[in-house]
């Protein structure tokens, strides 16, 4: 399957109508089976049917997945470039070993500790007591 067809099958198989059209056809299926007394060729033809349609949609989902992926990867990769002073090594990190991996995140762990062990944290809540000029005189 191409990716423009990946895309449609998510596009068209995300939809709520798509749902409630599943959920009517396995209905009167099943309605139809119990009229007619469950003919096992028909429950081998539906079993096959559903196990098609589910590696379909993991293939399909996973494709998706991947795909948002690489899109955001792409976009925080351009943030980084932008701000000046940034630490243009992190563009890599997807290609490093596990073991770089682990240490940038250790590395930027003990960065963001002491940040906040030495600076207060933006947007948190200041009582009057910590700023004098919001003390009642």
């Amino acid at each position: 399957m191409s990716a423009g067809g990946c895309r449609r099958v998510d596009r068209h198989a995300s939809r709520p109508l798509t749902a409630v059209l599943i959920v009517i056809a396995a209905t009167v299926w099943i309605a139809v089976s119990i009229a007619v007394g469950f003919p096992t060729r028909w429950e081998t033809i539906f079993q096959t049917l559903v196990a098609a349609l589910t590696l379909t949609m993991v293939f399909v989902i996973q494709h998706t997945q991947a795909r948002h992926q690489r899109a955001t990867q792409r976009k925080l990769d351009e943030i980084l470039q932008a701000m000046p002073g940034a630490n243009n090594s992190l563009l890599r990190l997807e290609h490093a070993s596990d073991d770089e991996l682990r240490a940038a995140g250790d590395q930027h762990r003990e960065i963001r500790q002491n940040r906040l062990d030495g600076y207060s944290v933006p947007g948190a809540a200041h009582s009057a007591e910590d700023n004098p000029a919001q003390r009642p005189s």
